[in-house]
């Protein structure tokens, strides 16, 4: 199956999806969280196809998201380890973990996170860096930011209209 490009979208989310790829990339970075850094670790861990890994490798390192090193000269080996940017997708993965959780998973949750020194569970939230305010669907609106394109605010005035119906 051919992959769209979401490259001309105006929109962050469509950027994002493009930049991580699709879901193979997804748990691959979960992996990368979880301490894994090698082809073969990854590959015994998903189950995936040597050249779809590779493909996929390949794209989150030309996406910045992880660094490929080499660990081994003979035979070359290489590792792949999580920049800055791949590390800045954590929240991303435990919202996606906590929604999981909470809808999908009928026996409880299948991992959770814990303070790293205390071991309490820990419960993860969408808040306001500065008001503390937690983010939900109910309480939030939309609003053009700087990069807003014509299209985008299209779009936000056809929601503003609906809404005030």
């Amino acid at each position: 199956m051919k992959h769209t490009s979401y490259k001309a979208m105006d929109c962050g989310a469509a950027q994002a999806l493009e930049c991580v790829g699709e879901w193979w990339s997804i748990l691959i970075l979960r992996d990368a969280f979880l301490g894994l850094s090698r082809f073969d670790e990854f590959q015994t861990s998903l189950g995936i196809a040597s050249n779809s890994l590779t493909r996929r490798l390949k794209h989150l390192t030309e996406n910045g998201l992880l660094d490929r090193r080499i660990y081994s000269e003979r035979p070359k080996r290489y590792e792949y380890i999580l920049t800055e940017r791949g590390r800045d997708f954590f929240p991303v993965l435990v919202t996606l973990t906590k929604w999981g959780n909470q809808h999908l998973a009928p026996n409880g949750a299948y991992v959770q996170l814990a303070d790293r020194l205390t071991g309490k569970l820990l419960e993860p939230i969408l808040m306001d860096k500065s008001s503390l305010l937690k983010i939900t669907y109910e309480n939030v609106t939309v609003q053009p930011g700087p990069g807003a394109t014509e299209e985008v605010l299209a779009r936000l005035a056809t929601r503003k209209v609906k809404n005030e119906q």
